[in-house]
């Protein structure tokens, strides 16, 4: 994926997406002797970045092909994500959405025009559904963070932080699936100033961490933490860039999360998911690292059920 794919991406989506604010605060910085520049995707157009990867991938696709509709698998930011740019586009969206997932994201998902098909709650159920999906409508399959339209577009959030701050030292994300991970370190390969690309993840899902390690991808044992949207794993497309642009992925503690979230809601006085509190989780775990230096990092995303707050 070269420096013109991201431009072209970013000005593919532009009228389709917000362009999110970059907040700063004097307590945080103070807390993490940092210089910290958030910039705001829970304020994205269906409270996350998912909303860039899905409008670009959507408004990629050739005008037959729209036609047809596109189809994915998922219980919750990206079927949300997928709908709305769907939506906007006037073109069908078919979401297989497993049993599990929460109303109030298959509600949203609905309002966005999503025709949603229920599953057995496994991995193996989600793909089939949405394979006999594609099979019947001719539907475009958009996989929420293994392809490279969906890389190119999530890449636009840095570099719209990189245009108001070019001289960060370092760009953090959360690491689930890999699609922000990836995009935000070709965006900072790009078009930062040697600005590095540091990923946060759970140790109880820490396959990306172990990844790096050992130059292959793994698996999780476990899907045990309070980071719901970082549950998945990597993928043979976006693994690749992860490899070679990313400097490390720092993991926390489930505690650590909380504490991170519970301070940027106290301080900041802004709704953030779990998952996007671990990269300021990991900010504050390894304080001497960032001692100092200005660091960017992405709140990817505010869809959180208040009714199972974790303070």
């Amino acid at each position: 994926m070269t420096k013109q794919d991201l431009i072209d991406a970013k000005e593919r989506i532009g009228a389709h997406v917000h362009r999110t604010p970059v907040l700063t605060s004097k307590q945080l910085d103070e807390v993490s002797t940092a210089q910290l520049f958030f910039k705001c995707e829970n304020f994205q157009r269906m409270g996350a970045f998912k909303m860039r990867g899905a409008a670009n991938a959507v408004f990629s696709l050739t005008e037959a092909e729209q036609q047809r509709g596109v189809v994915t698998h998922s219980s919750g930011n990206f079927a949300q994500a997928v709908s709305l740019s769907a939506k906007t586009a006037g073109i069908p969206a078919y979401i297989v959405m497993p049993e599990t997932a929460p109303l109030v994201k298959q509600t949203a998902v609905k309002g966005y025009g999503g025709q949603i098909t229920i599953c057995p709650a496994t991995l193996k159920d989600r793909e089939s559904n949405a394979e006999a999906i594609q099979k019947e409508k001719g539907a475009t399959f958009l996989h929420p963070s293994n392809q490279e339209e969906v890389i190119l577009g999530n890449a636009t959030a840095a570099m719209e932080l990189l245009e108001d701050h070019p001289d960060l030292d370092y760009i953090l994300t959360p690491v689930g699936g890999g699609g922000l991970l990836a995009g935000t370190a070709l965006a900072a390969h790009y078009f930062g100033q040697g600005c590095k690309t540091i990923g946060g993840e759970p140790f109880e899902v820490d396959d990306a961490y172990r990844s790096l390690q050992s130059g292959k991808i793994e698996k999780n044992a476990s899907a045990n933490t309070i980071a719901d949207g970082l549950r998945t794993e990597l993928g043979d497309i976006n693994f690749p860039i992860i490899k070679e642009y990313v400097d490390q992925i720092i993991r926390v503690e489930e505690d650590e999360i909380v504490q991170a979230m519970r301070l940027i809601w106290e301080r900041m006085k802004i709704i953030i998911e779990p998952s996007c509190a671990v990269p300021f989780a990991a900010v504050l775990r390894e304080k001497e690292l960032f001692k100092g230096k200005r660091v960017g990092i992405i709140l990817s995303g505010g869809n959180v059920d208040l009714g199972k707050l974790p303070f």
